[in-house]
């Protein structure tokens, strides 16, 4: 890795299971769920009818008055993210233009920010419209939309749903001044961009920065896609607590859902010499890709994940015998979950039997590119409070799966965590945390 060590100083997220990281965690360990059946619009002809959404979020508060007209450019995706990093800065100490423009404590030139993004869904009665100007003999028509269609679509419409707007938002807000950069790669986005922040600080680039994912995934065009892609569970519309079985024997598909999860980087050094608490090092990254032609489903051997997890662990300079704790991707598509389970398998080998593993998305959704950040946040939590909680819905786990589901609450140190993530379009992602043991003190 760099030279530069690099911790984790604050903590921000929004998702189901709580608005803010603390509620997040508190929600995690008594076992709440955050799926439940969709309001955002009407599912009732769905074959899943079931997301994790924010429930009671309003993004005002988190926007100087003075900027507050930006709202009416700010997709949902934009609005948790805003959020979810205000609640780091805020709980890392460190004082922005935002948080209050008296007691600036950060050289807005020495932050970057690296946020991943999904597929940034349009709300369809910003487009409903002009697509029904395109028709023409009940087929949309190109031409018809160029002459005629286009006029219907606000001119400013672009720019709330290009993927760099939720960093260039939380930028403008808290006059970040230094590198940013957005990482387009689903699921593992999160994860991706959290170890590309941590190399702009090893190499002495920046001092801070704002690294973390988001997405909303609730929507009906969606929606409609995973149920085509049969990746949705099914069988549960009325029981929607028990729907996400990840590397459960009954797993019938995933749950897909909204949030954000954003943490604070910055330089060991620099942290100590403030007084920061530290909540945990960035010890080892890694990623790959697995080259797989099709994308409906990872590929079986979970190649890509052992890559991942490998590099990580060489960077962060342990074995597989020294992890803690792993927090597996885990949808809770059976077919997925054992890709997954032996991609762990083949980058741990003996030691994977003896590593407590914690499935959250059972609980939280899948929540695309914010997912694997959402994760490194709980594990974040679960190392500060040597708490690992009990994995929900598992309650037989799946024939072959050698994983050491977390079916109960377990306490005690963990000096190293590992998280990892993948997409379908084949790129993989892993993270390993260590117990900071004290940094604070030098």
């Amino acid at each position: 890795m760099n030279s530069n060590r690099v911790v984790i100083t604050g903590l921000g997220s929004i998702n189901p299971v709580g608005n803010g990281y603390r509620q997040m965690w508190d929600g995690f360990c008594e076992g709440r769920c955050g799926i439940d059946k969709v309001s955002a619009f009407d599912a009732g002809g769905f074959k899943c009818q079931l997301a994790g959404e924010v429930r009671d979020f309003k993004v005002r508060s988190f926007i100087p008055k003075s900027m507050r007209k930006s709202v009416k450019l700010m997709c949902r995706d934009i609005k948790l993210a805003v959020a979810a990093a205000d609640e780091a800065l805020r709980d890392s100490g460190l004082v922005t233009r935002q948080t209050d423009t008296e007691a600036v404590n950060v050289e807005p030139e020495r932050i970057g920010i690296n946020i991943g993004a999904g597929l940034i869904s349009c709300e369809l009665p910003e487009l409903g419209p002009a697509a029904a100007m395109s028709v023409v003999d009940g087929k949309f028509d190109i031409r018809k939309w160029g002459s005629d269609g286009i006029e219907h679509v606000t001119p400013l419409w672009l720019l709330k749903y290009l993927p760099n707007m939720p960093a260039c938002h939380i930028g403008i807000i808290h006059n970040i001044q230094g590198p940013s950069n957005t990482i387009v790669c689903a699921e593992a986005g999160g994860q991706i961009a959290i170890s590309e922040a941590s190399q702009v600080i090893g190499r002495g680039v920046v001092d801070i920065a704002l690294a973390g994912a988001v997405e909303a995934k609730v929507n009906p065009i969606v929606l409609a896609r995973q149920i085509i892609f049969g990746r949705s569970a099914t069988e549960h519309n009325d029981e929607p607590e028990r729907a996400c079985r990840p590397f459960d024997a009954d797993a019938g598909g995933a749950v897909f859902g909204e949030g954000a999860g954003i943490v604070v980087l910055e330089e060991l050094e620099r942290a100590k010499s403030r007084g920061a608490e530290i909540y945990a090092e960035v010890a080892g990254t890694g990623g790959s890709n697995s080259l797989q032609a099709g994308y409906i489903h990872l590929e079986q051997d979970g190649g890509g994940i052992s890559r991942a997890i490998e590099q990580a662990l060489e960077e962060a300079g342990i074995g597989p015998e020294e992890l803690d704790m792993v927090i597996p991707h885990g949808t809770g598509i059976a077919r997925d979950d054992m890709a997954e389970a032996r991609g762990i398998a083949a980058a741990l080998g003996s030691a994977v039997e003896g590593v407590s593993v914690w499935p959250t998305k059972s609980m939280v959704s899948n929540t695309g590119a914010a997912s694997g950040a959402i994760d490194v946040v709980a594990a974040v939590c679960a190392m500060k409070n040597g708490v690992i909680p009990a994995a929900r819905n598992c309650d037989n786990i799946a024939e072959g799966c050698r994983l050491k589901i977390n079916r109960e609450v377990k306490r005690g140190r963990i000096g190293y965590a590992l998280c990892c993530s993948y997409t379908y379009g084949g790129q993989t992602a892993a993270v390993v945390l260590k117990n900071p043991d004290g940094e604070q003190n030098g």
